[in-house]
């Protein structure tokens, strides 16, 4: 017998509410902005980016008609600190373009601790005073609250509006590739108008941390870190990273690519297998000065540690490495860091309570420094093999070393100085490996190296472990609290640093990836909102066929088919 429940009509509700995360319902009109309802909220001394609202990323500038589970997004989450990074560059843009006109602004790439290096065009690098000239008009620009306003244009209007206002780089984005487009989401604040692959605040009143700083060759737009979100992070200047950029510049300078409309355009004039196999020329030769570096202090160092976060391409730079020492008469050796893992019991935890296989102190520091130390002096020993189904270490293979011999270990902690701390610092040559991208969509769009690490591991992943973007995805945050506990304070210790990153390999990458990123449900809230970022910035894009990519290619360890997979030293 059906339930009988009172039943009556209804007048529509004038009002639509919102339940936060901590329970509250709050209710305001229909057709009221995302906006009010966080400031309503009074969510504390972070600023407020965006919401997630029934699971999808919006601006604050949405309107809402219908009652929605609304999740603030502060700058101390990924998706709201990209928000105030993006939105922090349109000010300085406006307020360069206002002081100095027909100044060109590029964005260069990050630096290590909060900020990204810039590059000015049109004119000599700013001195100190215009700079703090800028930061002044910013500064204005925030404190009047001036609004940030978001239209749809046609491509047609776009081209025509970026032509008059001299962003040349745009009008070749769109022209080479708009990938059937028939409008562009558009910003403008104070007259000027910019596109971003990204949404933005709604008013510049949200932007109030931030500084300008000199640097060599440009300056320095200084930003907070998603760690101490209202705090700018002390500058102390260029480091070894910045040379590394710089070089990667000089790179793309000398295959005649600017950006990805000059991608586009070799991918569509036929000229990808000169570029691919130029990048390819330019990444060996590296690789050939670093071994050249060690072949020449010969019987001086006699470790190499090669260190760098996720899907850098350490291993294939290891084994070609060895190739160029070889060729240089040397005789590198393999060390396997995993195999000094202690035993699972005594494995440290992590604040969860989980085991921790990524911090020093997983490894018998002990016992890996006695074997080095006696390994360098010519000694005998029996290495460890772990067993990681047993998580018990076994004994392993026994090995001795002529004094000729170079040690060569791969591992995340080879920067920091404890990991070796019983072996003689000047025996010690340590490498850093990082996909240092500097390929930009144009002047004001950066590509973070991050996302470049994340689709080659999505393929990687897809190909080799049989895993979903949906689990990649998921698993990148804890891979990234990893490497900014475990590398990056230690990075500025390499001796050499070595950019990975290939000018072209996104244009390659792109049709394998795509599939698996589009294979994320709209439920999976989080891995759809960074699929669909990913996507949007890769439909810029032309893809590129893989069977030009040499065989001994640092990205065939992403995408298969390498002649070094089975290659031991």
């Amino acid at each position: 017998m059906t339930e009988s429940v009172p039943i009556r009509p209804a007048q529509r509700r004038p009002d639509v509410q919102v339940t936060l995360p901590d329970g509250r319902i709050l209710a305001g009109p229909i057709g009221t902005r995302l906006e009010s309802f966080i400031r309503a909220a009074n969510l504390g001394p972070v600023p407020i980016m965006a919401a997630l609202v029934n699971g999808r990323l919006r601006e604050l500038t949405h309107c809402l008609h219908h009652d929605a589970a609304v999740e603030p997004l502060s700058m101390a989450t990924s998706d709201g600190m990209r928000i105030y990074q993006r939105s922090l560059t349109f000010l300085l843009v406006v307020a360069a373009q206002e002081l100095y006109p027909g100044v060109q602004i590029i964005v260069d790439h990050s630096i290590t601790r909060g900020g990204y290096f810039c590059e000015v065009q049109g004119r000599p690098n700013f001195t100190a005073t215009e700079l703090a000239q800028i930061e002044s008009r910013m500064r204005e620009i925030v404190n009047a609250d001036e609004p940030i306003e978001h239209q749809h244009i046609s491509i047609e209007e776009a081209i025509k509006l970026f032509e008059r206002q001299g962003f040349r780089d745009k009008v070749r984005l769109l022209r080479a590739n708009h990938n059937g487009r028939t409008a562009l989401p558009l910003y403008t604040l104070r007259g000027v108008h910019d596109y971003f692959y990204g949404y933005m605040v709604p008013s510049a009143g949200y932007l109030r941390f931030f500084a300008l700083r000199p640097a060599a060759g440009g300056f320095v737009l200084l930003f907070p870190r998603r760690d101490a979100p209202t705090e700018l992070p002390h500058y102390t200047g260029t480091s070894k990273l910045t040379e590394v950029f710089g070089e990667h510049r000089d790179w793309m300078r000398v295959m005649g690519i600017e950006d990805v409309a000059s991608l586009n355009d070799a991918v569509a004039n036929g000229r990808m297998r000169e570029i691919i196999l130029v990048a390819e020329a330019l990444h060996e030769r590296r690789v050939a000065e670093i071994a050249g570096k060690i072949a020449a202090a010969r019987g001086k160092y006699r470790l190499v540690l090669i260190a760098g976060p996720s899907s850098s391409g350490k291993t294939t730079f290891a084994k070609r490495l060895a190739v160029q020492i070889l060729a240089q008469g040397g005789h590198p050796v393999s060390l396997g860091l995993d195999d000094y893992f202690v035993d699972r019991e005594k494995t440290p935890r992590d604040e969860k309570g989980d085991y921790d296989f990524e911090a020093l102190e997983a490894l018998n520091l002990e016992l890996f420094n006695r074997q080095l130390v006696e390994l360098l002096h010519g000694e005998e020993v029996q290495l460890p093999r772990y067993n990681f189904s047993a998580g018990r270490s076994e004994p392993g293979r026994k090995l001795a070393l002529s004094p000729e011999h170079v040690i060569l270990i791969e591992g995340i902690h080879g920067l920091n100085p404890r990991l070796v701390a019983d072996v003689p610092a000047g025996a010690v040559f340590r490498i850093y490996v990082s996909a240092l991208t500097q390929l930009n969509l144009d002047c004001h769009n950066r590509i973070p190296t991050t996302d470049t690490r994340l689709i080659r591991r999505i393929v990687r992943d897809a190909a080799y472990r049989g895993y979903s973007a949906l689990k990649t995805i998921a698993n990148w945050e804890s891979v990234l609290r990893g490497e900014r506990r475990y590398i990056y304070p230690y990075q500025d210790n390499a001796d050499e640093m070595f950019n990975s990153a290939l000018l072209y390999e996104l244009a390659v990458l792109k049709p394998l990836v795509e599939p698996l990123l589009r294979q994320i449900e709209p439920h999976d809230t989080s891995e759809y909102i960074e699929a669909h970022r990913l996507l949007a910035f890769l439909s810029w894009f032309l893809p590129s066929a893989a069977d030009a990519v040499p065989d001994n290619s640092l990205l065939r360890e992403f995408i298969g088919g390498s002649s070094l997979e089975n290659f031991s030293y």
